[in-house]
């Protein structure tokens, strides 16, 4: 069995074939992940999709026949070919596939390195499966590390800090195009999680923000949870809005562009407008002469520019992300030696046991000096399996530990359950 990562980003595809692959709720990714898992070699799957990537994750025992049948369900879902895929895809397993999603719950690998949104949604994606039952322990114990190593990166560097989302950024655009005045109308379409972070942004930029979505209730329960002045208007006022609004983002969850060359008005004011969606919600044949369009790949330039200031910050990052990797399967290792060595002791119990039972029974021993000679018993095994305990757990540091375990546990004849462990990271933010 082996980790397996199979990875589709902004480094690998373009805007418009990350569109064709985000998976937009619950249901779709329920019933994507229940299909993968009808295959013997899938084991357990984790499916992570935001506005920047697609990242598979599972337990596998055929790396070669889960990634063909993960590529045939993703061209299938996507209508994007099987080799168009194959050729693109990002394929990691083992060690590399541990380091890659380490990188990624670090945001190491996001368009906007140091990004904080990232961690929260892998962290979504794992409680998502684990409350159906698509993984289990060897996708917990790999979460667990994984949200481990973030918070170290979080904390021993100043990646986190500061302005690091795609929301921020569209914001830091829209600021060096307006300039630096205050109170420049904004428009936020959504009322999501992004549209969150982009008011929060504008709001610190100094516009005055309004916000406007098909759920009003959802929209002013946003605008509520801020202490500044925020306008909610109702959505059939999009196209005038669209009109007046010199900056507008959106960022909805609408399969289909929500904006298109129907209902964009003319104006008389330059806009500039900003689409952090996946799939997108501004049609891309929209053209104007008084009208900006970025949409997150257009992005890149403020992204290089955070690069260059985050480089070396970014290299003590990866730094703990490498760690972290080794770490963490030599964590695994030890796992499958201390229930052996308990196991080991409990044995060595058991035969004290059975051994001064019979020499009750048959006079040799008094049954007064039953608890004498089982804690002398009990000192000599101690001290007997001392070393081999030492020594197993120094092997369990080797690339000889899955050898040495089996060969022991065929030895003893032990039949060693697994330690069941939940990750204690999850609930944390």
């Amino acid at each position: 069995m082996s980790y397996l990562v199979i990875s589709f980003s902004h480094k690998n595809i373009d805007i418009k074939q990350r569109e064709k692959l985000a998976f937009n709720g619950e249901d779709e990714k329920s019933r994507f992940i229940k299909k993968l898992l009808e295959f013997e070699s899938t084991k357990e799957l984790v499916l992570l999709s935001t506005c920047n990537r697609v990242e598979i994750i599972g337990k596998s025992s055929n790396i070669k026949q889960s990634s063909k049948n993960i590529l045939e369900n993703l061209s299938s879902y996507s209508n994007l070919s099987y080799d168009f895929l194959y050729d693109r895809a990002d394929i990691y397993d083992g060690d590399i596939a541990v380091h890659h999603l380490f990188s990624v719950a670090s945001a190491l690998d996001s368009l906007v390195i140091g990004e904080t949104q990232i961690v929260g949604q892998l962290k979504d994606a794992f409680r998502f499966s684990q409350s159906l039952g698509f993984c289990d322990q060897s996708i917990s114990r790999v979460m667990h590390y994984a949200f481990k190593c973030a918070a170290q990166v979080r904390t021993a560097t100043s990646l986190g800090t500061g302005s690091v989302s795609v929301a921020s950024t569209a914001v830091a655009k829209a600021k060096e195009l307006i300039g630096d005045k205050k109170g420049i109308k904004a428009l936020v379409i959504g009322a999501g999680t992004m549209s969150e972070l982009a008011v929060k942004h504008l709001l610190a930029a100094g516009f005055d923000v309004t916000i406007i979505s098909r759920n009003i209730k959802k929209a002013q329960n946003l605008a509520n949870s801020f202490t500044e002045n925020i306008e909610v208007k109702p959505y059939d006022k999009l196209e005038e809005l669209l009109e007046i609004m010199p900056v507008m983002i959106t960022a909805t969850s609408a399969p289909y562009p929500i904006i298109t060359q129907e209902n964009t008005p003319s104006s008389s004011i330059n806009r500039y407008w900003f689409d952090i969606a996946v799939p997108r919600d501004i049609d891309e044949d929209i053209s104007m002469f008084d009208l900006e369009i970025y949409s997150v790949d257009d992005l890149q330039e403020i992204v290089n520019k955070n690069m260059t200031q985050r480089s070396a910050q970014a290299k003590e990052a990866y730094t703990i992300v490498g760690r972290n990797t080794l770490e963490f399967f030599d964590w695994l290792k030890s796992l499958d030696i201390e229930p052996l060595i308990k196991d080991l002791y409990i044995k060595g119990d058991q035969i004290i046991d059975k051994k001064l039972e019979n020499a009750i029974k048959k006079g040799y021993v008094p049954k007064e000096y039953e608890e004498n000679i089982k804690k002398l018993c009990q000192t000599i095994i101690t001290e007997y399996l001392h070393n081999p305990a030492k020594q197993l757990k120094t092997i369990s540091r080797t690339k000889h530990c899955d050898l040495v375990v089996s060969s022991v546990q065929n030895m003893f004849s032990q039949n060693v359950q697994e330690i069941d462990y939940n990750c204690e990271h999850i609930n944390k933010n």
